[in-house]
């Protein structure tokens, strides 16, 4: 009788283990991939800055293929792609937010709010930047509901603040978007994405200067 009880407790204990096991796997490559982005979108540029994210594209496939179920994984290969495409620009940046499109939405339909809803920003940015069909997908409207749900679920967030902004500067609507920018510069540091941070920030002083007087 114990030794069958005994058995139990230890299966449970080994499914236990497993699964922090993974989960600690998976939120390592995470992070991986968030400070390899990092370093690729704001200190390299030109043919270094294509080779990093070109490589990191399919370091990003491979992290979301092996945790499938895992939104982070599949959050970060659409923003690794959608950042891709806006440093590619033309023609051929629209394939690359096209894929990010469908990682967003694999991402979305495991957990649309995961990342303080990083999937509804990325997302909403595609939206507006992107041209409308019958070449792409681009749709205003749909912009700022993705754009909005990011901020209901975390009006703080220095992303969330500053990709709105940048959505209604897009739509020639300055001071709501100096107003979320100046709440994005107010964001609190985030201790484990530095430069991230840094980069943000200098965005962010830079779209409030090209905004001055408007």
């Amino acid at each position: 009788m114990y030794t069958g009880i005994f058995r139990r407790i230890c299966a449970v204990a080994i499914v236990v283990l497993s699964s922090n096991l993974v989960l600690a796997d998976e939120n390592s490559d995470v992070e991986q991939l968030q400070s390899r982005w990092a370093e690729a979108n704001y200190q390299l540029d030109g043919d270094a800055q294509e080779a990093a994210f070109e490589g990191l594209i399919a370091e990003a496939e491979r992290v979301a293929d092996t945790h499938r179920v895992s939104a982070p994984a599949w959050i970060w290969s659409g923003i690794i792609k959608s950042s891709f495409a806006g440093v590619k620009g033309g023609l051929g940046a629209l394939g690359l937010a096209k894929d990010a499109k469908k990682d967003l939405e694999k991402a979305m339909d495991v957990d649309a709010d995961a990342l303080d809803g990083s999937a509804y920003a990325t997302l909403g940015t595609l939206y507006y930047s992107v041209p409308g069909w019958p070449v792409g997908f681009g749709d205003d409207d749909k912009a700022e509901e993705l754009l909005l749900r990011a901020l209901a679920l975390n009006s703080n967030s220095i992303d969330n603040n500053y990709f709105y902004a940048t959505f209604l500067v897009d739509q020639k609507r300055y001071d709501e978007a100096r107003n979320h920018l100046q709440k994005a510069q107010q964001a609190p540091a985030r201790p484990d994405r530095p430069i991230a941070d840094a980069g943000r920030q200098q965005e962010i002083i830079v779209a409030l200067g090209d905004i001055q007087g408007k």
